[in-house]
């Protein structure tokens, strides 16, 4: 529910925090827990999004909802337009003190609203480069040169911080002079609730191996499903599972015929989209994502709180969670027969596995937890309403 009173904890006239996010079931993963850190704290909370399937439980938390026409996929200069003339009208509206843009395009399309409005400080975040900067396609290059020459503007106007979760992209961003150094805050990643994703023992029979993520290709599940191929004609026993689903809205979506036919032959299991994903983890021995580039994958935050071990790509947030030799082991990207040969090590040493397990629940206990990752964006949002 929301917080009482008429004023902030800090004794002044309550703020208002907006989040800016395209999807309604990312606010709900993902940035949930500060929210409600910031309500705590005294802050109205708004969010807009587009409404899907989770409208209801982002009312339930007290929040008021807007739902607007933002896509992530439309490249409709008209539509475009549209979009950030409601973000501009909305923000006219709503009067918020502070705006919370997330990902790519609200990051874009708020942060020229907000300096348009002249109202409100701005925080933006990026939770990894996404398709964007780690596609080699002509299309993408021309678009991250645009992208790029505008950042470079609307990340360096007026009251506006930049979250950015591992050291590399703020490199890159910083090195590029996209944004200067002064305006970033290194938050990593989004946390994850340690009460909720608990350690369990593994499950008896077969190693299963699994990626768990929207089916990307970029998310390297043509090499997970290579490797698996590689491993079975070796004779290793083992199960390769994938879990999530496609994503329409993404240019590097996996086909669902892709799926089934590799379902099909037997290569790996197709499981779908999970809602319950400590059950899924708990059926799992060792946890996989081959990744291009992250920016601090909740996946494996998860799998890690789960006491699981990790196989990931020596990638730009990848190594943030996965520490070589300790709670996983990292392999070059794009690279099936490295992948094979780690994740064939951990299937073979039961008890390597279970010190990185322990190891990894340690690391994420101490430095990931969803109170730790809320608390230190609260500071930021009381950084940006100082005087």
């Amino acid at each position: 529910m929301p917080a009482t009173g008429s004023d902030s904890p800090a004794g002044g006239p309550r703020k208002k925090l907006l989040f800016l996010v395209t999807e309604d079931w990312y606010f709900c993963s993902h940035r949930l827990p500060p929210a409600r850190a910031a309500q705590a704290a005294g802050y109205d909370i708004v969010v807009a999004t587009r409404v899907a399937q989770r409208g209801a439980e982002i009312t339930a938390e007290g929040f008021k909802l807007v739902p607007i026409g933002l896509r992530r996929r439309s490249r409709n200069p008209f539509r475009e337009i549209a979009a950030i003339t409601e973000i501009v009208q909305l923000y006219r509206r709503e009067r918020p003190d502070i705006v919370h843009h997330v990902a790519l395009k609200p990051v874009l399309y708020g942060s020229l609203a907000a300096l348009l409005v002249r109202r409100p400080a701005v925080v933006n975040a990026l939770a990894g480069m996404g398709f964007l900067f780690t596609s080699t396609t002509r299309l993408a290059a021309l678009l991250r040169a645009a992208v790029s020459r505008v950042f470079r503007i609307l990340l360096n106007a007026g009251r506006n911080v930049l979250i950015l979760q591992n050291p590399d992209d703020m490199a890159m961003l910083v090195s590029g002079g996209l944004v200067t150094a002064s305006r970033v805050r290194l938050i990593r990643g989004s946390g994850v609730d340690i009460g909720r994703f608990r350690p369990t023992p593994e499950p008896d029979g077969i190693p299963v191996v699994m990626l768990a993520s929207r089916m990307l290709w970029d998310k390297g599940v043509g090499e997970f499903v290579a490797a698996a191929a590689l491993l079975r004609a070796r004779g290793v026993a083992a199960r390769f599972v994938l879990v999530g689903d496609g994503d329409a809205d993404n240019p590097a979506s996996i086909p669902d015929d892709q799926l089934k036919a590799w379902h099909d032959s037997g290569v790996v299991e197709c499981w779908g989209r999970c809602d319950n994903m400590p059950a899924a983890l708990a059926q799992a021995h060792i946890v996989c994502l081959p990744s291009y580039r992250e920016g601090l994958p909740k996946v494996l935050l998860e799998a890690a709180a789960c006491a699981r071990p990790l196989v990931a790509t020596d990638a730009p947030g990848c190594r943030e969670i996965v520490r070589d030799g300790e709670n996983g082991l990292l392999v070059p990207l794009r690279d099936a027969a490295g992948l094979a040969e780690a994740i064939a090590r951990l299937v073979g040493d039961p008890a390597l596995r279970l010190r990185m397990g322990e190891t990894g629940r340690q690391m994420v206990e101490s430095e990931f937890s969803e109170a730790t990752v809320a608390q230190q964006t609260l500071a930021v949002y009381r950084e940006m309403c100082a005087p």
